[in-house]
């Protein structure tokens, strides 16, 4: 089955098209600066060089239909008619409590997504523009909602439950729910594979670290908790994520600085995390070059950042009573191998040892990078988010047409 995915931010649609019988990505790109001057289509075939297309695409839904134009095109294609594309996974930040996999994509479901609006006001609105683009572009095709929340939908309460009147919850939803489900899942199910165990019998820490970075520990292949809460916001220090604070701090700033609810959220989401403490940027390769340097405040923004991701990994070991693997994904935790080993620093007690050797040799490819005599396993693993979307798309809509 050919299968579309979809990931729509702001000013962005990112696609995959992929064949699930070979899982492989046909072509993939983004559309950026969507509604702005010069938007970019860049797009790139798998057996072809990448091209770059400049435009004016003024919506969503003119960006779909670039994609799908592009996609048939006959020097930069994949397919002759958009008829080859058999279903559409849309990657959706939040599913709240209500959604606990993937879903078939329905007028009942819609609704129940700009319900959650205000769970993930940053997100979800994009997402749902996503879907009623194709819906538009694509009329009649099968789309299936992939949520990030879904795979932590079995943490236990003692883990999602805050620490505020219990009132809170159960009025407004304010939990824990957990985030990059899509990617904690796909590594969980190839570590498994390459140490050659069920996902059941196995403990796991996976560490995603993007732009955006958490932690998740997995037990039996069941996500017992994660870094990220009610937001994205919580937990490691991110880009520009402050991640775990006092809380009374934003309400100490918001007060001698006069600033709105809407400046503080910008000022903790966008403003704060290696960014807000380096003063440098946000890329964990330019923070690294500026440490090199000798600039100071870079130094503490990449300590703080190993530091805060070696404590999690503790607490989610004794979380787990335990630990099998631990493993690296995402842009930094693929390419990085300054802030695997400095992450993992200390931590032998626990079997936690890696080859400086084979940890250097990691970049951006599937390796066991641990010692002969580690009692854990350390891993380094691409994620895949798209192609679980995309299997994901493919068991519902053949569900869904097996109940026709």
């Amino acid at each position: 089955m050919k299968i579309l995915v979809i990931n729509c931010g702001s000013s962005s649609v990112k696609y995959q098209l992929i064949d699930t019988e070979t899982e492989i990505a046909l072509a993939k790109g983004i559309v950026s600066r969507i509604g702005m001057s010069a938007s970019v289509l860049t797009h790139k075939p798998f057996d072809r060089p990448e091209v770059t297309i400049s435009g004016e695409i003024l919506d969503h839904i003119v960006a779909v239909e670039y994609v799908v134009t592009i996609l048939m095109s006959e020097n930069h294609g994949v397919i002759k008619d958009r008829s080859e594309i058999e279903a559409i996974g849309h990657r959706v930040v939040h599913g709240g409590e209500e959604f606990s996999e993937s879903a078939l994509v329905t007028p009942d479901l819609m609704s129940s997504l700009r319900s959650l609006i205000e769970l993930a006001p940053l997100h979800n609105p994009h997402n749902i523009r996503g879907i009623n683009a194709c819906m538009k572009t694509l009329p009649g095709l099968p789309m299936v909602a992939v949520f990030d929340t879904a795979f932590h939908h079995e943490m236990p309460p003692h883990a999602y439950i805050y620490g505020i009147p219990y009132v809170m919850y159960r009025r407004y939803g304010i939990r824990r729910y957990g985030f990059h489900g899509t990617s904690h899942k796909y590594v969980a199910d190839r570590a498994a594979l390459m140490l050659g165990k069920p996902i059941e019998d196995l403990k796991l820490i996976t560490c995603h670290l993007g732009n955006g970075a958490s932690i998740t520990a997995i037990d039996g292949g069941v996500s017992i908790d994660t870094s990220m809460g009610f937001t994205p916001l919580e937990g490691l220090l991110m880009g520009t994520r402050c991640g775990d604070q006092d809380p009374a701090i934003i309400l100490h700033i918001m007060a001698r600085e006069e600033l709105s609810l809407h400046e503080a959220n910008t000022l903790l989401n966008k403003h704060s995390g290696l960014a807000g403490i380096s003063g440098v940027s946000s890329d964990m390769r330019e923070i690294i070059e500026s440490v090199e340097e000798g600039h100071a405040t870079a130094k503490i923004a990449f300590d703080i950042y190993c530091y805060r991701l070696r404590k999690y990994i503790a607490a989610y070991t004794a979380a787990l009573g335990g630990l099998d693997a631990l493993i690296f994904t995402a842009g930094v935790g693929e390419n990085s191998a300054l802030v695997r080993e400095a992450s993992v620093q200390g931590l032998g007690f626990m079997g936690v040892e890696i080859d400086a050797e084979k940890n250097r040799k990691a970049v951006g490819k599937e390796m066991d990078i641990s010692t002969g005599s580690a009692k854990v396993k350390t891993l380094v693993i691409p994620t895949n988010e798209e192609l679980v979307i995309a299997r994901d798309t493919e068991r519902i809509v053949k569900e869904s047409q097996a109940k026709k």
